[in-house]
């Protein structure tokens, strides 16, 4: 019997050949593409996939030539799907182009601020490249100061991944999703692993018990600490019992569509702007990571426990229109005070949010996949703010 007083929650992840996932992949590639060679182009570019055809469609702005059939039909490809009994077959599939360039009202608001000083100079170089609002969390439940339910969906669908990529089981296809739920004490703490739901494709040839005990030890085990798996741990592998069409012969995909399995697996709130696709003049996608960041460090320096930021923008105009903070009473200062301080040591210019982290480079293709959170490889993950920020516990 469930103890009362514990709480549960689940997150959910999906594999690079899920058909929303092939979409962010490809949009981002060709982000990566385009920035390589121009990196101050503007691109809003989202796809979408249904059986034996892609969609490439948006609004890019750039001096840069690239092939986009080729960068989908190599995209597609590195996602395993290259027979059509798998789903897709990237050598085979219709490629429709349908690009324009950015409005002019919209550029005329990011190549520069509509924010003056007196003397009628311009305040800023980039305006936010439209409105909106972004949120950012973290907390002290992982080494990544992520919530544990969304890392360890993510570690799970990528180890499924890995086993099919890697050849140690043959039966497996591209197309999967996990879905953890985490159990909390009466403190708050995760305590252990309550339920994995994990489906896969696989080929017609495997039995469904196989394909069961495959994933229990070949996957989960492997990456899901064995402290947090107990005898009342509940499995469901591939529940309905067979998964043998995937990828876009069984349903569509498109861009965007995956934001919360992007961020924090439903743990706090989501202004709604999706982030493949977009160059980092979008605050939907740039100021997202700066509020991840901030904290980040405002966790790891100790002044909360856990914290949900949110800003907001005005298309146009360079600073935001509001700062937020919850820590949800972990915090060693109060929340308002975190605003301001949020406000002195930050700037969340868009020129200085992309200038921070080096954004205007090829760098997107490898967060379409597995999370844009957690994963120390991407610049917006440093803690090199955690210390400067310590001052502030005692004050």
């Amino acid at each position: 019997m469930k103890n009362s007083k514990h709480r549960f929650f689940t997150s959910e992840s999906v594999t690079e050949g899920h058909p929303d996932k092939m979409c962010d992949q490809i949009s981002d590639a060709i982000l990566d593409a385009i920035l390589a060679k121009d990196p101050c182009a503007r691109v809003a570019c989202e796809t979408v996939v249904c059986t034996g055809t892609v969609f490439v469609m948006g609004q890019i702005t750039t001096t840069a030539v690239v092939d986009y059939a080729s960068i989908v039909r190599d995209t597609v490809r590195n996602m395993g799907y290259t027979r059509a009994k798998y789903g897709f077959d990237a050598d085979s599939c219709g490629v429709i182009i349908s690009l324009d360039k950015q409005s002019p009202d919209i550029a005329i608001g990011v190549d520069r601020s509509n924010e003056y000083n007196t003397r009628g100079e311009i305040l800023d170089m980039y305006g936010a490249g439209d409105q909106g609002m972004m949120f950012g969390y973290a907390c002290n439940e992982t080494p990544e100061y992520m919530p544990m339910a969304i890392m360890l969906a993510h570690k799970i669908s990528q180890r499924l991944a890995d086993v099919r990529k890697y050849g140690l089981v043959d039966y497996l296809r591209p197309d999967g999703k996990c879905q953890v739920t985490v159990e909390y004490d009466e403190k708050g703490t995760p305590c252990r692993v309550d339920t994995i739901v994990l489906s896969t494709q696989h080929s017609a040839d495997v039995e469904t018990s196989v394909i069961a005990q495959d994933m229990i030890n070949l996957v989960i085990r492997k990456v899901v600490p064995l402290n947090l798996l107990d005898e009342e741990t509940k499995y469901y592998i591939n529940p309905t019992g067979r998964f043998e069409i995937g990828g876009p012969a069984a349903d569509s995909g498109l861009t965007g569509r995956k934001i919360i399995v992007d961020t924090y697996g439903g743990y706090c709130a989501h202004g709604g702007g999706a982030f493949s696709g977009k160059d980092p003049t979008k605050v939907d996608r740039s100021a997202t990571y700066m509020a991840r960041y901030i904290c980040k460090n405002i966790v790891a320096a100790g002044l909360a426990d856990k914290i949900q930021l949110q800003i907001s923008y005005a298309i146009g105009r360079s600073k935001p229109v509001s700062i937020d903070v919850n820590t949800y009473g972990t915090g060693k200062v109060a929340d308002s005070a975190l605003s301001a301080i949020i406000g002195d040591e930050f700037d969340l210019r868009p020129r200085a949010i992309i200038d921070k982290f080096n954004l205007q480079r090829p760098i997107y293709l490898a967060t379409a996949s597995y999370g844009h959170f957690g994963r120390a490889e991407f610049p917006w993950e440093q803690l090199d703010k955690a210390d400067d920020l310590k001052k502030y516990i005692n004050n």
